[in-house]
């Protein structure tokens, strides 16, 4: 009896993560509305399984956008 699934060594899959320059430089303080958005993702544990939520925000109002 076998349990769980083979793991092939080296062999991890997908393409590897592409690294994107910090342009806002941690500004967060912009003066200007629709010039910088931010997002967040995560995930809420329900009863039927997860939900995930991804949040953008507008960093001059600080208001949910999407």
């Amino acid at each position: 009896m076998q349990i769980g699934y083979k793991c092939r060594p080296g062999q991890y899959g997908g393409r590897p993560s592409v690294v994107v320059d910090n342009t806002l430089d941690r500004q967060f303080d912009v003066e200007t509305r629709d010039r910088a958005w931010v997002t967040d993702i995560t995930y809420v544990r329900t009863c039927e399984g997860f939900a995930y939520l991804a949040v953008v925000i507008d960093l001059y109002s600080r208001r949910v956008i999407g």
